[in-house]
């Protein structure tokens, strides 16, 4: 630690801040557009999964997955409806956690656990601050 009183404090500035932020939202939706991408173009193999754990309807479950994964990870890209899509995608993320990464025995199971959770957690914080400056929520205001 410097106890230089000519230390520079470099402050990050509003370009830079927006910058960050739509960084932060590609990365964040792009496990979402390619999760859903996938299950779309794979029904079939979806649907067995789905069916294999137990879920209802597993066809119709893997469409309304991969629909609400490839719009809602869209969603957040370019920043429309942003809060609402994280939101939706928070709540979904925590559903599927609860379903398919609750085998603390599985090492694998723990760790796709905490990552979904830490998921969560930056969908909650796009949900609170919204998708920032360089978004199309901000050129609607």
């Amino acid at each position: 630690m410097s106890t230089d009183s000519t230390a520079v404090v470099v402050k990050p500035g509003v370009a830079t801040s927006s910058a960050v932020v739509l960084v932060g939202r590609v990365l964040l939706s792009s496990l979402f557009i390619l999760a859903g991408y996938a299950k779309l173009t794979g029904l079939a193999g979806t649907a067995g999964w789905f069916g294999s754990i137990g879920l209802p309807m597993p066809m119709v479950t893997a469409v309304v997955v991969g629909l609400l994964e490839f719009f809602g990870g869209l969603a957040i890209l370019v920043g429309f409806q942003t809060r609402i899509a994280a939101i939706a995608l928070a709540i979904f993320t925590l559903a599927a956690t609860a379903i398919a990464h609750l085998d603390f025995a599985d090492q694998m199971q723990v760790l796709l656990f905490q990552k979904n959770i830490s998921i969560v957690g930056g969908l909650l914080i796009v949900a609170a601050f919204g998708a920032g400056a360089l978004s199309i929520d901000n050129r609607r205001r």
